[in-house]
């Protein structure tokens, strides 16, 4: 009987899956393998049903292009920036608001306000405070003395990407707090309570009891975020186009694509960046594994 109702709850879990697999391979899985086709041709996009098959040339060309390094090392430097600054704010701010404070409720709530906000949105609004000319951080800053004339913080080539990771860092942290708060609370008060009788101060609590109790979530958290940041496209775009100072691979990808027609090229150029996603992923999660075995 028992064997009976377990082919019956294994065929049901089947009748369940099946949809989610169709629409998977539908929304996925097929462009993903197009793109993998027209990575090997020199198709346009004007006419992509005239192509030839070119073998790794676009991949050659991809790498051997100026441009496409340019990018990566932009995409490398706002990853680690913006993902280091956002976790140590995470933490800093899930351990404010996991305490039993005034307003706790309130703070939560409106702390998701930014990552609730549509980047495109979040970005033009960024985008007309830091103006030069009529913006809001300029005429604070000069206010309080800390400059006499207004900055072009989204033309100076060397802001830009600055201004670009602080824009990310107000918009994600919010994301980072949630997964390391639901992380907080899943650590037994009691723990942290006899620490306290014991005597230990505070910063030896975090030190030895909170921060490595947290680490699987931090490291879900970071693995996300590097995940999301290494795709990045939205953000950068949206503040300053295809400037070279602040172009990620998506970007590079993209203009290749769109602006230029390459649709073989521009395939070639995402895939790269499909691999450099991949290669990243499988590193962190092999470091989150020696970490969890270690842990043991």
């Amino acid at each position: 009987m028992s064997a009976r109702l377990a082919r019956r709850d294994h065929r049901a879990a089947w009748l369940f899956l099946i949809p989610i697999i169709v629409v998977m391979l539908v929304v996925a899985l097929w462009p993903l393998a197009r793109t993998f086709f027209f990575a090997f041709t020199d198709a346009y996009l004007d006419n992509p049903s005239a192509y030839s098959m070119i073998g790794l040339d676009n991949f050659i060309e991809v790498i051997q292009d100026r441009g496409w390094w340019v990018a990566v090392k932009n995409t490398l430097v706002f990853t680690v920036i913006s993902v280091a600054i956002e976790t140590v704010l995470g933490i800093a701010i899930a351990l404010l608001v996991n305490e039993a404070i005034p307003g706790r409720g309130l703070a939560r709530a409106a702390i998701l306000v930014p990552w609730a906000i549509p980047v495109v949105v979040s970005t033009k609004i960024w985008e007309w405070m830091l103006n030069d000319q009529f913006g809001v951080i300029n005429k604070l800053l000069i206010e309080l003395g800390f400059i006499d004339h207004g900055i072009a913080w989204t033309a100076n080539s060397s802001l830009i990407m600055g201004a670009v990771i602080f824009v990310d860092v107000w918009m994600t942290t919010p994301f980072m707090v949630l997964l390391i708060l639901a992380g907080l609370q899943l650590i037994s008060p009691e723990i942290f309570e006899a620490a306290e009788v014991d005597g230990i101060p505070a910063w030896k609590r975090f030190w030895s009891i909170t921060l490595p109790m947290l680490r699987p979530a931090i490291g879900v958290a970071v693995l996300f975020r590097v995940l999301d940041a290494l795709r990045m496209f939205d953000l950068a775009y949206v503040m300053a186009a295809s400037n070279e100072n602040v172009m990620t691979v998506s970007i590079y990808a993209r203009d290749r694509l769109i602006s230029f027609q390459e649709l073989g090229v521009g395939s070639a150029a995402s895939t790269w960046v499909f691999l450099l996603v991949a290669l990243v992923a499988i590193i962190i999660i092999g470091v989150l594994r020696l970490d969890r075995a270690a842990g043991h």
